[in-house]
């Protein structure tokens, strides 16, 4: 894997925000789709791959922890893991827009999903998340026996993360719980055992996806108040570097732990270095107000977490 980029970052490389704001790509090579299939498409968030990866990469790095030296294992096990991360992170945006399709409809970003807008029905939304669940399953099957009992830890955190927002203020916790989840999902998957590693690498990939949700987060807080939603990006508006940042710092902190309970090599740590520099730069342009700038920076952390694979691979080769 090879690490992308990782220029300055500027304000005014951040492009202004379309009107009405949305974050859907319904143009490009989804309008070339047969015009039945665009709406599942959208629905399983197909235009935008950013989450798969968000959830994928947390997998990678379990997979490179857990199996130092067998590099054939850790190809096996990736394309195992991209096929589940799509299929589940699809899954997974099924049972949200199922949940806040009400919601949905009275948000800017969000009013053009296809539950909240009526392109497609409750009924054709269940029918396609059991199709998606399908194909979840066929992964599970090739993995160890141990990720087969993790696996209802995972649907259970699925289900229950689009109630968050209705009786917490930190939903993006709920989130990181169960987008990060991968992280030890894949430990097990490449090492057949959970240990203070795994359990490591889970903690900061939590504290991780905790800080840049928030970010996320921040590009619905007026429609969020008018409604009567929470967020931690509500509730942490006002100290809302102070708050990403300590995220960022504890979850670094606790990647490079994870690293060292592996015995990573010298070649883990300019790679670590880089990765702690992109999350710094995010801290840095940090902007509540800009919902453009706030979805750039939650886009950037797919590079991070390419930065930091790439810093456990070459870990485990010096």
């Amino acid at each position: 894997m090879v690490p992308c980029a990782t220029p300055s970052l500027q304000k005014d490389d951040i492009l202004p925000a379309a009107t009405p704001h949305t974050d859907i790509k319904s143009d490009g090579w989804v309008a070339r789709m047969p015009v039945w299939l665009r709406p599942y498409l959208l629905l399983a968030r197909l235009d935008r791959p950013v989450g798969t990866w968000l959830l994928l990469l947390p997998g990678l790095w379990g997979i490179e922890l857990g199996t130092h030296h067998a590099f054939r294992r850790q190809i096996e096990l990736a394309i195992l893991f991209a096929v589940g991360s799509l299929a589940m992170r699809s899954a997974g945006c099924v049972v949200n827009d199922i949940w806040d399709r009400d919601i949905d409809a009275k948000v800017e970003r969000t009013a053009g999903r296809p539950l909240a807008s009526g392109a497609l029905s409750v009924r054709q939304a269940l029918v396609f998340l059991c199709l998606l669940l399908l194909i979840g399953l066929g992964v599970l099957l090739a993995l160890p026996l141990l990720c087969w009992a993790l696996a209802p830890v995972a649907l259970l955190l699925v289900a229950v993360y689009p109630a968050a927002k209705r009786v917490t203020w930190w939903p993006q916790l709920v989130m990181g719980f169960t987008f990060g989840f991968g992280a030890p999902m894949g430990y097990a998957a490449a090492a057949n055992r959970l240990d203070m590693t795994a359990l490591t690498l889970y903690a900061g990939t939590i504290l991780w996806q905790l800080g840049f949700d928030t970010i996320y987060g921040f590009q619905d807080m007026d429609d969020d108040a008018r409604i009567g939603v929470r967020s931690t990006s509500r509730l942490m508006v006002r100290h809302a570097r102070l708050f990403v940042g300590t995220c960022y710092a504890l979850a670094m902190l606790l990647f490079i732990a994870a690293g060292c309970l592996c015995h990573m090599g010298i070649g883990f740590w300019p790679g670590a270095v880089a990765a702690a520099i992109i999350l710094a730069a995010q801290i840095r342009v940090l902007q509540t107000d800009q919902p453009a700038l706030c979805l750039h920076l939650f886009r950037r952390n797919v590079p991070f977490g390419a930065v930091l694979a790439f810093a456990y691979l070459m870990g485990n080769m010096t």
